[in-house]
């Protein structure tokens, strides 16, 4: 194991230094537990209809257009809530206990509910922030120069100096919702799936954990940005498998993070 201590802290459970092979490690074992466990059914019944209603809406309605690629990129702010069925079901496949997808939804029937349901509210506030700055950004750039519509959306976003404004500071934005989203929820959802702990203790654990491990937890979120492009290519079908090897990985991640 590769994983380095580093000294506890009195609000929580000491946090470990990581490399680059502990993300090798992590994503070989998710790909292990996705062949075992797939779970790509579960994510295409859920995926679809979201994405289907969201386009569906904004064809109906212009004026969503622009906040369209902030809900779709918002949506992995959510991710980490979404994943706790499969942090259990790897969870359980670590102890050697029954495994099946009957305990998807354990997390939201035990000790780890109201603590999940604490996370799963900071996330949803993390995710209508995301959107209100995207508009924000909007109105200020683009809308300045006229409303962004379905035929011209992308000739107006870069063949103006206004739509370009919005690409560059919307992504700077969402940069930082994304980095503040890792920082707080990389190590806070899977902890309260494994132990019992409330949402305040893991995330000030998630974030010694992720602070201690700077380098590599970028590395991290190059690959699972990576690794989402790839899936949402052909038409979003690759996510199916994506998203729930990510789950996956990401408990097994956290095993070399936290100290249990």
């Amino acid at each position: 194991m590769s994983s380095i201590p580093v000294a506890p802290r009195a609000t929580g459970p000491a946090v470990r230094r990581i490399s680059g092979r502990d993300l090798d490690w992590a994503l070989a074992e998710g790909w292990k537990d996705f062949n075992a466990k797939r779970g790509d059914i579960l994510v295409l019944a859920v995926l679809y209809p979201v994405l289907g209603l969201l386009a569906a809406a904004i064809a109906l309605n212009d004026r969503l257009l622009p906040v369209f690629f902030p809900l779709v990129a918002g949506l992995s702010v959510m991710g980490p809530a979404v994943a706790a069925g499969f942090y259990e079901i790897a969870r359980r496949r670590d102890l050697g206990i029954s495994s099946s997808y009957r305990h998807f939804f354990d997390p939201l029937n035990g000790r780890s509910r109201a603590p999940l349901v604490v996370l799963t509210l900071m996330s949803l506030v993390f995710f209508a922030a995301w959107i209100a700055a995207a508009w924000i950004i909007y109105e200020a750039t683009l809308a300045r120069v006229s409303p962004m519509t379905i035929g011209g959306g992308f000739e107006q976003l870069f063949s103006t100096p206004e739509g370009w404004t919005m690409v560059v500071v919307g992504n700077a934005v969402g940069a930082v919702f994304a980095v503040m989203t890792v920082f707080l929820t990389l190590v806070s959802f899977p902890m309260v799936v494994d132990k019992p702990v409330d949402a305040g203790t893991a995330v000030g654990t998630s974030i010694r954990a992720v602070s201690a491990n700077i380098p590599t937890v970028a590395s991290w979120g190059v690959r699972v940005a990576a690794l989402l492009v790839l899936g949402a290519l052909p038409l979003f079908v690759g996510l199916a498998v994506v998203l729930p090897v990510l789950g996956y990985a990401t408990w097994h991640l956290y095993t070399r993070m936290v100290e249990r």
